[in-house]
């Protein structure tokens, strides 16, 4: 698939739902998701302008960062997929933003491997919109106290919250859950209210009307996944 041609199809169903919104497409920042994806479609992503992309498993990101021109310094990865505590050091240093934080104790983990690497993580909190036992992410109750405690671990820098509506058809079914998500963003410290990373190619703009300040497109971008 033409990923240049598919990027501007993207672009432009991002610019008409933010006007819906009242708001600046330049505000919304779009992530990549390049899993399954090989790294020369990567790269044309990269040439036809993208700047982020987020991967899901850490071997096959770890192959992708190191291969030009993916390794540029203007290039920013994100680990949207979860993070075992077992990989959080080979994370740091590599991943511009971790976005799927689930637990407290994890938050912590990130901040003493980056405090032993001179470093600051930046985080989001995932969130388990649905209640799904089959998904990672805090529960909706717990997200407040979560990103009070994150805010002051050392080694980590919390900017938002992170979540996915469940699958549907209707695009207009993930709603109510994108606007559950900015409720509880609009909860969690001020100066963490930077980051809401909402929707994916099914449903991104809608989460764009609701206040997504970054969506997170694989489908649209690169079609189909193969496995």
């Amino acid at each position: 698939m033409d990923v240049d041609a598919n990027l501007q199809r993207v672009r432009e169903r991002m610019a008409r739902a933010a006007e819906r919104a009242g708001r600046d497409p330049e505000a919304i920042t779009l992530v990549a998701v390049t899993k399954t994806v090989e790294p020369a479609r990567i790269a044309a992503a990269y040439t036809a302008g993208i700047r982020h992309f987020g991967e899901n498993y850490m071997q096959e990101a770890l192959r992708k960062i190191g291969t030009p021109p993916l390794d540029g310094p203007d290039v920013r990865w994100h680990f949207i997929g979860h993070l075992q505590r077992n990989k959080v050091k080979e994370a740091v240093g590599r991943f511009a933003l971790v976005e799927s934080v689930d637990t407290v104790p994890l938050a912590q983990e990130i901040g003493r491997r980056a405090e032993q690497a001179g470093q600051v993580v930046e985080i989001l909190l995932e969130v388990n919109l649905a209640a799904a036992e089959t998904r990672y992410g805090l529960t909706p109750e717990a997200v407040a106290a979560a990103a009070a405690a994150c805010a002051q671990i050392a080694g980590v820098r919390l900017r938002g919250l992170m979540g996915m509506a469940p699958y549907a058809h209707d695009p207009e079914a993930a709603r109510p859950y994108f606007r559950h998500l900015r409720a509880l963003f609009a909860q969690v410290p001020p100066a963490t209210q930077q980051i809401l990373s909402m929707g994916m190619s099914g449903d991104f703009e809608v989460a764009i009307e609701e206040g997504a300040t970054e969506i997170r497109i694989g489908t649209a971008l690169f079609g189909p996944r193969t496995p």
